[in-house]
């Protein structure tokens, strides 16, 4: 007996498929295709074939964009980690007044992009800012914050000048926006492995109480373990979005500055593609950002699939 094609469903779907092949599909295409051209805003350009690419790798900027979003990526997502599952736990245990302190929590993230970065940047100013205040208060100097470009490692270990600048460390401009970021994020981060927490079942506690397991030991052993998909998911969504940090560079500095140290690889695409007008080399970069991310997602998997095995 033959089923009935039905074409009812496939017009339901339609819509979004439109979107998604004009909004998403074509563009990636487009990019690949235009990383092999000398290509500008102002017209269709020539083929250039690999050449693109052979200016990338020899780019020190990009190279010094490339080494500023690993240094982000490999603060940031610990740190938001870290952070979100403490809150989250914290929460867990509130009685009274759950909703107002989820909230409370919450809000920074639907806030505004645009007025967090603006107000950061307000309270990182050396002279007048909040955060350089309250430092006065424990006897900490002012600290430059988005003006200094030296690394935070150097800045602690001064020793560390004869090194190469890559294991300086983040710039204390790029810490800053670090910190910033996370706080932004926390409120997302923390509802998620809320979610998480609530979805394990008391009787792993009563028996690991039974047992005599300390609090600790609790944590460790049960929390940790059975909130794991929970882990995995903000580990890979904080890792794509971290790469794809913009609008804090374009907000709080002055063009990835000081001395390019908060130049990310993304802000380092739209610089060339729409302040250089060099579209065919931006595309080269936002393929190689693509390749990068892609690789990492794969290798996150296959960790989160032997980390369960």
């Amino acid at each position: 007996m033959k089923t009935k094609w039905k074409i009812t469903p496939y017009l339901f779907l339609l819509p979004a498929l439109v979107i998604v092949v004009a909004f998403r599909l074509i563009p990636i295409v487009m990019s690949f295709v235009l990383s092999f051209f000398d290509w500008s805003l102002q017209g269709t350009g020539r083929f250039i074939g690999l050449e693109n690419y052979a200016t990338m790798i020899h780019d020190p900027v990009f190279w010094q964009s490339l080494g500023n979003t690993f240094w982000l990526v490999v603060i940031l997502v610990p740190a938001t980690i870290v952070f979100s599952l403490f809150f989250a736990v914290l929460l867990n245990q509130i009685k009274y007044l759950k909703s107002l302190f989820r909230m409370v929590y919450f809000m920074p993230f639907v806030t505004s992009l645009v007025a967090v970065s603006i107000v950061w940047k307000l309270m990182f100013n050396e002279q007048t800012g909040l955060i350089n205040t309250f430092l006065g208060y424990i006897g900490i100097a002012p600290q430059a914050w988005l003006a200094e470009p030296k690394g935070i490692f150097l800045l602690m270990f001064p020793a560390l000048e004869s090194l190469p600048r890559f294991f300086h460390g983040p710039s204390q401009a790029l810490f800053a926006i670090i910190i910033m970021t996370v706080w932004k994020g926390l409120g997302y981060n923390t509802i998620i492995y809320l979610a998480g927490l609530q979805n394990i079942s008391k009787t792993y506690y009563e028996a690991a109480e039974m047992d005599g397991a300390s609090k600790f030991r609790q944590f460790w052993n049960v929390t940790v373990p059975l909130i794991s998909p929970t882990t995995f998911y903000v580990l890979i969504m904080t890792t794509i979005t971290s790469f794809q940090t913009f609008s804090q560079i374009y907000l709080m500095t002055n063009k990835g500055g000081p001395l390019n140290s908060t130049k990310l690889i993304v802000y380092y695409i739209y610089e060339r593609g729409f302040d250089l007008l060099e579209m065919g080399y931006a595309s080269a970069v936002a393929l190689a950002l693509f390749v990068l991310i892609l690789t990492l997602t794969i290798f996150q998997r296959k960790m989160e699939k032997h980390v369960n095995y």
